[in-house]
């Protein structure tokens, strides 16, 4: 019983509770020891949150006294520690913030509880979430739980990890540039990147720079995906960016009335990208053609034109670095290597930074341009399947390439706020599970769900888990 709980997903645990097949406190209790078995190996859980089994036990007791109850009652979830949780540790992976207790919930975290959701545990990230990988001074690194030699991505590689292994079956984490989609991918769990602004960014750090960071939810399922989603998307009236009601949806919902569109690229101006990633792309490219899609090979000019990485970090490293040398003043000798290092790049001149903010506008009209003619587009999540730790590069068709190039595949989306779904749909001849990511107009997250959920059911790896 307790195997199969721990591999059941969100949905399916708040359908057992509700029915009283099982009891909230077996659920927690069963997710709590999955945490003290695996996480030693992983160090995915950096803090346990203190009252859940409590909490469960009081999500009991309403069922029992015939309680009206939300979509996630009873049912765990954990967080990435760079939201905050009101009485919990929230530490953002970083010395200079060890001890710190918010007061208040991140919006997000509220609605989690909102419906029913207890919190369990948070999760690790790199310093202040920006890397790919998970690793900071204070609570260490995360390690995959296909492969512990392995990184499970960044910035929400805790998140992933857990999830991937058990130990949560629904989590909150952040995106600035792959860290909901790329560890998702990593470690063959499911994630989705909602619209910039659909789920607000209040209570969450850093966030500089906003306009580009997003709040998602990953989980084992594409369904648990979209009622996360339907849970946390909305204004909270504190984040400006998060201005469209929950309702409102530009998609084609779950049943639309024609065949959907779906173009499908491996490079496109993307760079190199391994062949067992652009392989399970064309199969899911496939596998979408035979259940009824309209399918075909595209190119995108404005990638081609433009690349999004070098866009990123012109525009990304005139933005952050003043946050940085505020937060980090007087605690230099605290600071992990990743923000040492963007603090030692270059400023980005006045010149190159408009020009950047330009090359991203005609990424919009591209991709505008492209909607108009496609529903979906399908393309890979990472360039490579989960790497080494702390791999500094490596080599893709004979060329060399930075370890950040990792995120060449998600970064358009971040830039352009585009809703981004990440899915495992394949593995690779070193048994690591391979993703593939599908990508909307501005608010169809509705579409992107469909499509995922499609995909899942035509998946040859489903219910597939790490042995650890």
């Amino acid at each position: 019983m307790t195997t199969d709980l721990i591999h059941s997903d969100a949905t399916e645990l708040a359908e057992l509770i509700r029915a009283r097949r099982v009891s909230s406190v077996e659920v927690v209790q069963a997710h709590l020891d999955r945490i003290e078995a695996i996480n030693p190996k992983l160090n995915a859980v950096v803090t346990l949150a203190d009252g859940a089994l409590d909490a469960a036990r009081a999500a009991d007791e309403e069922l029992a006294a015939g309680t009206q109850v939300g979509p996630l009652h009873g049912v765990p979830f954990t967080a990435k520690d760079a939201f905050d949780t009101a009485g919990v540790l929230t530490q953002r992976g970083s010395p200079i913030f060890a001890g710190r207790i918010p007061d208040t919930d991140a919006t997000s975290v509220a609605r989690m509880k909102r419906a029913g959701g207890i919190l369990l545990a948070k999760t690790n990230l790199p310093e202040f979430s920006y890397w790919i990988e998970s690793d900071n001074l204070l609570t260490g690194r995360t390690n995959n739980p296909w492969d512990i030699n392995r990184s499970s991505g960044g910035s929400s590689g805790g998140e992933s990890a857990a999830i991937a292994a058990g130990m949560s079956p629904l989590g909150l984490a952040s995106d600035l540039s792959i860290s909901v989609r790329g560890p998702a991918a990593d470690t063959g769990v499911a994630a989705l990147k909602p619209t910039h602004g659909r789920i607000p960014m209040t209570g969450i750090w850093p966030r500089e720079p906003r306009r580009d960071w997003h709040a998602g939810p990953m989980a084992r399922t594409v369904r648990d995906l979209e009622l996360a989603y339907s849970l946390l998307a909305g204004p909270d009236g504190a984040d400006g960016f998060a201005t469209v009601p929950r309702e409102f949806d530009a998609g084609l919902g779950a049943s639309p009335d024609r065949p959907v569109r779906v173009g499908w690229l491996v490079d496109s101006g993307l760079g190199p990208t391994d062949p067992e990633v652009a392989a399970t792309v064309q199969a899911a490219a496939d596998a979408l053609q035979g259940a009824g899609a309209r399918v075909e090979a595209v190119s995108i000019p404005a990638l081609e034109r433009d690349n999004p990485l070098d866009l990123f970090m012109r525009q990304h490293v005139m933005e952050v670095k003043p946050a940085f040398r505020e937060v980090t003043a007087g605690h230099e000798d605290q600071m992990f290597s990743y923000s040492k290092t963007l603090l030692a790049l270059p400023d980005t001149s006045v010149e190159d930074y408009v020009l950047a903010e330009q090359g991203i506008e005609r990424l919009r009209d591209g991709f505008a341009e492209y909607f108009q003619r496609y529903d979906v587009l399908l393309l890979p999540v990472t360039t490579i399947p989960a790497h080494a730790h702390q791999l500094g590069q490596f080599t893709l068709d004979g060329r060399t390439v930075d370890a950040f190039h990792v995120s060449s595949t998600t970064v358009p989306f971040s830039l352009t706020g585009l809703p981004a779904l990440s899915m495992r749909f394949g593995t690779s001849s070193d048994g690591m599970p391979i993703g593939v990511q599908l990508a909307a107009t501005w608010h169809a997250e509705s579409t992107i769900l469909h499509i995922a959920s499609l995909l899942e059911s035509l998946s040859p790896v489903r219910d597939q888990y790490p042995v650890l």
